[in-house]
Parts: C-alpha cells; sequence; structure tokens
C-alpha cells in the first residue's frame, strides 16, 4: 500500500485546509485510515482516523480537533480527507497519514507541512 498526502500550506489563524491522501496498490487490505502530526518537539499524535472497512464512516479525533476537523473518504478515488476549520497556530505540525491493514501492518505516507499563523 502507497500513500499519497497533500495539501499543506500556510495560512492565517481562523482559516481553512484539507488534506488529501491518495492511497494505492493493495488497498482492500485497509481496516482504517487515519491523520497524524508532529510538531518539533512533541510525539506524533493521532489526529483523526475512520474506518474504511464498513459502510458506517466510523471515525475518532482528539479532542483539541472536535468540532474544527472532519475527516471523510471517497471510496471511488481511494482517498480520504482531513477538512481543518478554525485554523490555530497550536495546529502547526508536519501531518501523516497513515493506514493500518486487517494484518496490523502499519503504513506511512509522506508528510505534508501545515503551518498556522497568529
Amino acid at each position: 500500500v502507497q500513500l499519497q498526502a497533500s495539501g499543506g500550506g500556510l495560512v492565517q489563524a481562523g482559516g481553512s485546509l484539507r488534506l488529501s491522501c491518495a492511497a494505492s496498490g493493495s488497498t482492500h487490505t485497509i481496516n482504517n485510515v487515519g491523520w497524524y502530526r508532529q510538531a518539533p518537539g512533541r510525539q506524533r499524535e493521532l489526529v483523526a482516523m475512520i474506518r474504511v472497512s464498513n459502510p458506517d464512516y466510523d471515525t475518532d479525533y482528539a479532542d483539541s480537533v472536535k468540532g474544527r476537523f472532519t475527516i471523510s473518504r471517497d471510496d471511488v478515488e481511494n482517498t480520504v480527507y482531513l477538512q481543518m476549520n478554525s485554523l490555530k497556530p497550536e495546529d502547526t505540525a508536519i501531518y501523516y497519514c497513515h493506514a493500518g491493514s486487517w494484518a496490523n501492518i502499519d503504513y506511512w505516507g509522506n508528510g505534508t507541512q501545515v503551518t498556522v499563523s497568529s
């Protein structure tokens, strides 16, 4: 499975960005897709996750982004999106796309930088 992340950039506080994670390869083995982020000097943390193995669109969010970020999927395009609204300077980080397989194999995409200016 290959993951290609895109959509990062520089935005002012209160602005919005949409990240995309396009999956290719053995996508039928994927159970869930999520976005993690890592700020300088901090550990990588889960931002949002969506199950792709069922039609219920089960999602999880970090408390810090609930109500501001929305994760969604496009099964035709094999793409997962992260819509980020009301961005804050503390959202500044490198955002990584992650996929977990049924066999508990982790796949990571490239990082995309998100910078929120105050």
